[in-house]
C-alpha cells in the first residue's frame, strides 16, 4: 500500500454536495455494497470496478486493486489529480485515448483477454487490455451533482444487458465516438490527440466568432474567459486553418451509438458512405475520436455535447436517477418528452447561447434554432421533444410518407419491430429539416442538433459491427445526403459549419450473462435504488446522547438523506438492541419523533457494547457505544490489507 500527501487548502471537493458518496452514517452500508459488488460468486465476474467519494477522497475499488485520489485546483487553471493511497493494482492507471481504436484491436484484445474471435461483433475485452481516458476528471465530474449516487458500477466492457450491443462504462470502446469538424474555417486533414465531448460546445462558439462571455470554468470558478455559461471544455484550436472564414451556421449530425471503429473500417471502403464522405473529406476528422461523457449513455451524453458541461454539472447524470429530497426515481430518457425541465439552470445550451449572440428568433430577425429529435433542446425553437413545433403539417406528413418507402425491409423480416419504428422517426427528422429550410416565414436555422436515432437501435440489436448495424449506417446515409443537397440547392452549403459526432460508442455484449450487476444489492437485502449503473444508499442517522450516569442513553433516528426543507425526516418505529458479548441487555423503539430512551444495564469500561439499529426501509446500523460504525474492512478483506 502506497500513499501520498496533498495540500490541504487547494482541494476541490464535490461542488455542490448534497448526500452523494459515501459519508459517515453509510460506512457499513456502503463498505457492505462494494464488497457484494467485488466477490459475489456471479457478479463478481461482471464487474469492472466500483468508484465513490468519501472522506475527501475518490475511491475506485475493484478486484485487482484500488486507489484514493483527490482533486485540487491547479495554478495555471483547470484540476490537478493525486493519488494518495494504492492498493494492488490501479484499476484506471491506462488512460490512453488511442487504445483499441480499430477492429483488428479490438479483436486482438479479444484474443489477449482469453475470448479468442474472428468476429469484432463477439471481441468481449477484458479490462485488463482497455483504457480508461481522462478517468480521473470523469469519474470526479459526476460526483458535482446532488443527483449523483453514493456509488457508481463500472460492468466489464462484454457484461451488461441482454442485447448484442452495449454501452455506458468508463472504458475507450464504450467511451469513443466520432468527431469531424468541416466547413468555413476549417482545415483539412487528421488530429491524432483524441477530443473530449464537453469541447465541441466551445469550438462551435469560437467557429461562429462568439464574444467571451461571464460564466464558470471547469473548475466551478469564476470567468471572463469562456463562450458558454458552465464550459468544461476547451476550443480545439488544431481543428482550424490560419483563413478568416466563418460559417454562417451550425448543423450537427448526431449519430446515436455510432462506433468509431465501425466507421473508419466503412471508411476504408472507397465507395461507402459518400455523404458522411463528402463532410469529412473537406474536414478535420480526429482519428481516436472524443471521449464523452461518464456514464457514456444518451441523456447525458447528448447534453453534455449540447451544453460543454459534463454530467455532473449540467445535472441529468443518468437517463434514470434518484432526488433525494423528493424521495422520487425520475426518468428523463424513459419520459422522452419534456426532460429540458432536468438540465441545470446554471448551465447554458447552444440554443441558449446562439440566442444570447444573435436575439432571440422573432419573424426574420435574430437565430432560429433547431433540435431535431435532439434530447439537448432548451432553449430550441424547433424541438419535438419539448413540444415545439414550426412549419406546415400537411407537408411534414408528405415528404415522411414519401420517405418511408425507402426504409429497409430488413427490420420487420428480422422482428425488430424496434428499428422499424426508429427508421420512421428519422425520417420524419429529414421531413422537419427540409420544412424548416426552405419555407419563406422564417431564415433558415442558425443552428441545428440533427439526432439520428437507427444507428443505436441497430447497435444495441445486432451489434455494433453486425451487417444490421452497417445496414442502417448506409440508411443514414442516404437521409444525410438529402440535408446535404437541400443546403447545396439553396447556397448554403459552402457557408455551413458541420460537425459530426456521437454520443458514445458501443462495445460487443456477451448476452449469455444477462448481466446487470447492481440488481444483486437489493436481492441481497441492502436498502437502495439502482438505476444502473448508480447506486444510492437508503441509510440512517443515529445519534447516541448518553446520560451523566452512563448508564442510559437517548437515541434519535433520522433518515439520512435531506428532505425538500433541507431536514432529515424522524425514523419512527427503528427497532434499537443493546448487546455486549452476543447477550441482548435491552431493546427499544423509537417514537414518532424518531427518539428511543435506552437502559444501557452494563459498566461500559469493561465491555463490549454494540447497539444495532434497525427499519424495514432502511438499511441496519451496528454502533459501538461510542457512536462509531462497525463496518467490513474493505482492504482487509479484499487485499488482505488493513
Amino acid at each position: 500500500m502506497t500513499t501520498a500527501e496533498t495540500t490541504e487548502g487547494t482541494l476541490a471537493l464535490p461542488e455542490r454536495l448534497a448526500g452523494q458518496g459515501l459519508d459517515s452514517n453509510q460506512e457499513e452500508s456502503g463498505n457492505r455494497a462494494i464488497h457484494l459488488l467485488l466477490t459475489h460468486p456471479t457478479v463478481s465476474e461482471q464487474v469492472d470496478f466500483v468508484a465513490t467519494y468519501r472522506d475527501g477522497a475518490y475511491e475506485v475499488w475493484s478486484a485487482r486493486g484500488m486507489i484514493r485520489f483527490q482533486r485540487s485546483y491547479a495554478d495555471d487553471g483547470g484540476f490537478d489529480y493525486s493519488i494518495i493511497e494504492t492498493a494492488g493494482e490501479n484499476p484506471i492507471e491506462n488512460q490512453d485515448t488511442h487504445a483499441v481504436s480499430s477492429l483488428g484491436e479490438e479483436i486482438d484484445a479479444a484474443g489477449k483477454s482469453g475470448h479468442p474471435t474472428d468476429d469484432a461483433n463477439t471481441a468481449f475485452i477484458e479490462p485488463a487490455h482497455l483504457s480508461y481516458p481522462f478517468a480521473y476528471d470523469r469519474i470526479a465530474q459526476l460526483f458535482d451533482s446532488p443527483n449523483a449516487p453514493d456509488i457508481v458500477l463500472n460492468p466489464k466492457s462484454f457484461a451488461f444487458g441482454k442485447k448484442p450491443g452495449q454501452h455506458g462504462s468508463l472504458d475507450i470502446v464504450q467511451s469513443r465516438a466520432p468527431l469531424v469538424f468541416s466547413g468555413p474555417g476549417v482545415r483539412t486533414g487528421v488530429v491524432e490527440d483524441a477530443a473530449r465531448h464537453v469541447d465541441i460546445a466551445p469550438t462551435i462558439a469560437h467557429a461562429m466568432g462568439f464574444p467571451k462571455t461571464e460564466g464558470r470554468d471547469s473548475t466551478g470558478r469564476p470567468s471572463s474567459d469562456l463562450y458558454l455559461k458552465r464550459q468544461d471544455g476547451r476550443v480545439l484550436e488544431e481543428v482550424f486553418d490560419d483563413g478568416d472564414a466563418k460559417p454562417e451556421r451550425a448543423y450537427i449530425f448526431h449519430l446515436d451509438g455510432q462506433s468509431n471503429s465501425e466507421l473508419k473500417h466503412r471508411l476504408e471502403d472507397p465507395g461507402a458512405l459518400p455523404n458522411l464522405r463528402r463532410i469529412i473529406e473537406r474536414g478535420c476528422m480526429f482519428r481516436h475520436g472524443s471521449i464523452t461523457n461518464f456514464p457514456s449513455i444518451t441523456w447525458p451524453s447528448h447534453n453534455a455535447i449540447g451544453t460543454g458541461a459534463w454530467g455532473g454539472h449540467h445535472d441529468i447524470v443518468n437517463p434514470t436517477f434518484y432526488v433525494r429530497e423528493t424521495r422520487e426515481v425520475v426518468t428523463p430518457q424513459g419520459q422522452q418528452f419534456d426532460t429540458a425541465k432536468f438540465l441545470s439552470s446554471d448551465v447554458e445550451t447552444l440554443h441558449d447561447a446562439f440566442h444570447r449572440v444573435y436575439g432571440p428568433w422573432e419573424g426574420q430577425k435574430g437565430a432560429l434554432t433547431a433540435a431535431i429529435h435532439e434530447p439537448c433542446g432548451r432553449g430550441a425553437d424547433h424541438t419535438v421533444l419539448e413540444r415545439r413545433t414550426i412549419g406546415d403539417r400537411d407537408r411534414l406528413r408528405s415528404i415522411t410518407n414519401d420517405m418511408q418507402d425507402e426504409i429497409s425491409p430488413r427490420w420487420i423480416a428480422d422482428g425488430q419491430e424496434g428499428n422499424h419504428r426508429e427508421a420512421i422517426v428519422d425520417c420524419r427528422g429529414i421531413a422537419q429539416v427540409l420544412v424548416l429550410y426552405t419555407e419563406d416565414s422564417h431564415p433558415p436555422p442558425a443552428f441545428t442538433y440533427h439526432n439520428f436515432l437507427l444507428t443505436d437501435g441497430t447497435g444495441h440489436d445486432y451489434g455494433p459491427h453486425h451487417a444490421g448495424q452497417r445496414e442502417a449506417l448506409d440508411q443514414t446515409d442516404r437521409r444525410i445526403g438529402y440535408v446535404l443537397d437541400m443546403l447545396e440547392e439553396n447556397g448554403l452549403f459552402e457557408s455551413t459549419l458541420f460537425i459530426f459526432t456521437a454520443d458514445h460508442g458501443m462495445a460487443p455484449t456477451d448476452t449469455q450473462l444477462a448481466a446487470n450487476p447492481v440488481q444483486v444489492l437489493p436481492g441481497e437485502g441492502l436498502k437502495s435504488v439502482v438505476p444502473s449503473p448508480l447506486v444510492y444508499l437508503i441509510d440512517m442517522d443515529v445519534d447516541i446522547e448518553h446520560a451523566r450516569d452512563g448508564r442510559t442513553a437517548t437515541m434519535t433516528v433520522l433518515a439520512n438523506d435531506l428532505d425538500e426543507n433541507g431536514e432529515r425526516p424522524f425514523v419512527a418505529g427503528a427497532e434499537i438492541m443493546v448487546s455486549s458479548h452476543g447477550k441482548v441487555l435491552s431493546h427499544a423503539t423509537t417514537d414518532d419523533f424518531g427518539v428511543a430512551g435506552v437502559p444501557l444495564l452494563v459498566d461500559q469500561t469493561s465491555q463490549e457494547v454494540i447497539i444495532t439499529v434497525t427499519h424495514e426501509d432502511y438499511n441496519p446500523r451496528h454502533l459501538r457505544l461510542d457512536g462509531t460504525n462497525i463496518a467490513l474492512d474493505l482492504r482487509e478483506t479484499l487485499y488482505g490489507q488493513s
